[in-house]
């Protein structure tokens, strides 16, 4: 099978690169649902930026600090917006420039100017370590703002002695329309996705704080800490998560492309593939693989397999499934639970696989398949 992803739901949290996020997850088989937790204000008309940037073009910085590529790329576009551009370019060509990670590296050599420094973790804890082991007494340095206060960084280096000029380019809000990431929540919460990404750490914030206004914040963390899989693009985007003991996986490149490959690797290996009736079955979010081949399943079948997949090789009463089929928001009785195994037989297309136990309910007839390759057990 080639889609690793295939009969997982994905959600996507992000405002910013959704599109690109959701086809690298689709492209990998996955269902995608979109709830942006965050909306990006660009402050092009702000008199604080405009102010900050003409105190940088009358008395240039020592050192700029760009933190990530789309505020970079927003100052200077602004500026050039007010007749400043090249002024303001002229004025951080001689600075000290150091960059937080690679797309505002980027960003800064696409403005015409110098390599800047950056960190190997592209952190903003690195950033500052190497900031403050150079005398900075009386130094002017300019932080590019990421959508929120730096008040740590900044006050580190002021008691360091420098002079911070702090530049505001855009800012994160909650979204216009909420309804998206409302949706998001209710589906963690019922562990009607797989999995949801984080590409930033406001929008974990911003995603928790919603929660927090509908009354449902500890059941979507106790979500998060279960059934659902977070995925976050690096340790500061997962920090708001961590703070609540949510675990999350998180690549070992910061990157969008690097967070889907995470998740591929990941997500299969919480649920075990089981011999079964002579095949080899996996039971994912929305589908079952057999052999291979991913099959599609309807609520009510994904139900029963779940139920019967939690003990394979052990029998399930037709009450015990019939309960869960009522729990899951069907009706059903002993004969509804027939038919209902039925159609679960013919969307496997392996009846075997459903075993009936005679007096007693179904199973999952459980066999070994000689070094038949297993699954690592679901990681808490």
């Amino acid at each position: 099978m080639t889609e690793e992803l295939a009969g997982y739901t994905v959600a996507v949290t992000a405002a910013r690169r959704a599109d690109e996020l959701a086809t690298l997850l689709e492209r990998r088989g996955a269902r995608v649902v979109h709830g942006p937790a965050l909306r990006i204000l660009p402050l092009a008309d702000d008199t604080e930026l405009r102010r900050a940037s003409e105190e940088c073009v009358s008395s240039p910085p020592d050192a700029v600090v760009a933190t990530t590529g789309i505020g970079f790329r927003g100052w200077i576009e602004a500026a050039e917006g007010w007749g400043l551009g090249r002024d303001l370019l002229d004025a951080l060509r001689g600075a000290q420039l150091l960059a937080r990670g690679p797309k505002a590296r980027g960003a800064v050599r696409a403005a015409g100017l110098p390599d800047p420094w950056s960190p190997a973790s592209e952190s903003s804890a690195e950033l500052l370590e190497h900031l403050l082991e150079q005398p900075l007494d009386g130094v002017r340095i300019a932080v590019q703002l990421h959508g929120q206060p730096l008040p740590d960084f900044v006050e580190a280096l002021h008691c360091a002695g420098a002079k911070v000029i702090e530049i505001p380019v855009y800012r994160w809000t909650a979204p216009a329309d909420p309804s998206g990431l409302e949706n998001v929540i209710a589906a963690v919460c019922a562990a009607e996705v797989d999995a949801v990404t984080f590409t930033s750490a406001p929008a974990a914030a911003s995603m928790l704080a919603l929660a927090a206004e509908l009354r449902c914040r500890e059941e979507l963390i106790r979500a998060l800490r279960g059934p659902v899989l977070a995925a976050c693009v690096g340790p500061v985007t997962h920090a708001p998560l961590a703070d609540h003991g949510v675990p999350a996986v998180i690549p070992p490149r910061f990157r969008i492309g690097a967070l889907v490959r995470a998740l591929c690797d990941a997500l299969p290996q919480r649920a075990p593939t089981l011999p079964v009736g002579g095949r080899r079955l996996q039971v994912r979010g929305h589908a079952a693989v057999v052999d291979g081949v991913v099959k599609p399943l309807s609520p009510q079948g994904r139900t029963l397999l779940r139920v019967l997949a939690e003990r394979p090789g052990r029998v399930v009463s037709r009450p015990k499934l019939a309960a869960a089929i009522n729990g899951s928001g069907g009706t059903a009785d002993e004969h509804a639970v027939e038919q209902a195994v039925a159609r679960l037989r013919a969307a496997l297309g392996a009846p075997e696989l459903v075993q009936t136990v005679i007096k007693r309910g179904y199973r999952l007839p459980l066999e070994p398949m000689g070094d038949a390759p297993r699954c690592a057990d679901p990681q808490p």
